[in-house]
């Protein structure tokens, strides 16, 4: 077989695997996303028709407690499904790796409410689920990269 085969095929090999992989991060991330987007919005604007949510006046604490649950959640679906094959024999230490990562990502995440509300002037439920959503966006692009490169990785 020549050179250019193999390396063809192991460069199809890494990529299916890569997509794969992102399929898994992707589903489990999804349903973090609307745990953590449903439980922000429950919590500061309260159920459709309510008008007040109990953490009204707090919605960055409100996007710290809504991200957080997701956070476990999200431990789980990955530790569990996306990289089981691959998770470290010492649950505690992947779990502490994890929740660092995660508190980066909490701090994107919260950030990005904080220009809205703080810098922006912007205090409306779409300009705070805009926000949300971008900051999501650049947390989970720092996560998947350093999931799979320091957190869920076999010893």
């Amino acid at each position: 077989m020549s050179v250019l085969a193999i390396l063809t095929l192991r460069m199809r090999h890494a990529i299916r695997g890569i997509w794969r992989e992102a399929a898994m991060f992707g589903a489990v991330g999804v349903l973090a996303f609307v745990m953590d987007n449903g439980g922000y919005n429950l919590l500061v604007f309260g159920l459709p028709g309510a008008g007040v949510g109990p953490m009204r006046s707090a919605p960055i604490q409100a996007s710290v407690v809504a991200t957080g649950a997701a956070m476990i959640f999200s431990w789980v679906g990955n530790r569990y499904w996306t990289y089981r094959h691959q998770r470290r024999e010492e649950a505690t230490y992947e779990l502490v790796l994890f929740t660092f990562v995660n508190i980066v990502g909490v701090v994107i995440t919260a950030g990005t409410v904080f220009v809205s509300r703080h810098l922006m002037g912007l205090d409306s439920a779409l300009s705070d689920n805009v926000a949300r959503i971008f900051g999501w966006i650049v947390a989970t692009l720092f996560r998947f990269f350093t999931y799979r490169r320091y957190v869920f990785v076999a010893p």
